[in-house]
């Protein structure tokens, strides 16, 4: 979108201007972002539209990874470990039965936990 409204040439229109709200309100809404991520997106990369868009497609995807527990990695085992409060063994089954999900791992732990363990005699 032109941020200056004398010029309606193509290359004003890769250019995203911050300063008018409806730029913002028209950028957002294609990148599918809250008006303060583009903001901080134009100020980390530029004004140029195909910047913004490339930092934040990156953004979203380390976002998604860190949603992510991957079994594979032995630190990231550790982390998880820790942070549920498990041993790896039955983390590594949690995510075998719930996927890969952090979130669903996570509920998938508690729901275990709130289970009482049937004991053998």
């Amino acid at each position: 979108m032109a941020d200056n409204k004398s010029k309606r040439g193509g290359s004003d229109r890769g250019l995203i201007a911050v300063s008018e709200p409806y730029e913002v309100r028209y950028w957002s809404k294609k990148f599918k972002v809250t008006p303060a991520k583009l903001k901080y997106a134009v100020k980390k990369v530029g004004h140029s539209a195909k910047k913004v868009e490339a930092y934040i497609k990156v953004q979203k995807h380390k976002a998604r990874d860190k949603a992510l527990i991957a079994i594979s990695q032995p630190y990231e085992v550790r982390y998880w470990s820790k942070k549920f409060k498990v041993t790896p063994a039955k983390l590594k089954a949690a995510v075998k039965a719930a996927g890969h999900s952090s979130k669903k791992v996570g509920a998938y732990i508690k729901a275990k936990k709130k289970r009482p363990a049937k004991r053998k005699k």
